[in-house]
């Protein structure tokens, strides 16, 4: 079991930060972060991630986007990606830390979750469905 999980996407302003909110609902116990392999740092969420993500009564108040680094391996015990390349990406960076790497959508169909920026607010909100659906799973794995 994991008592920590970092979520890391690319830019740490709309996928991970829905993600890391919607996986706190399922953990309130659990340190839960995000961050991006190239982050828009200290930016806010995406205007339309805050958006669709408070018509589900998700906040994204106060994010910020934090960049990856690689000592964030050694200070979480489960780091989820949104995409295989950001766990290749990760794994070229922090090797060791390779066996507690996996995709957010690991125990769903749709495994790897897309990148909405820029798209439309319905992409936003598919997303925002793949994303509940993948924690929503996480939740069911560890809580059973």
């Amino acid at each position: 079991m994991f008592s920590s999980v970092l979520i890391v996407c690319t830019g740490n302003i709309c996928r991970s930060p829905m993600a890391e909110r919607i996986m706190k609902q399922y953990f309130p116990e659990k340190k839960i972060r995000s961050a991006g392999l190239m982050a828009m740092v200290n930016q806010p969420a995406d205007d339309t991630a805050v958006i669709v993500s408070g018509r589900h009564c998700v906040s994204l108040e106060g994010h910020k986007g934090t960049q990856f680094r690689s000592s964030m391996a050694g200070e979480f015990g489960l780091i989820l990606v949104m995409e295989n390349s950001h766990l290749e990406q990760i794994s070229e960076m922090v090797p060791h830390a390779r066996g507690k790497i996996m995709l957010l959508g690991h125990w769903s169909e749709h495994r790897e979750i897309p990148d909405p920026y820029r798209k439309s607010q319905e992409a936003f909100e598919s997303v925002y469905q793949l994303i509940d659906q993948a924690c929503q799973r996480w939740a069911q794995k560890f809580t059973a």
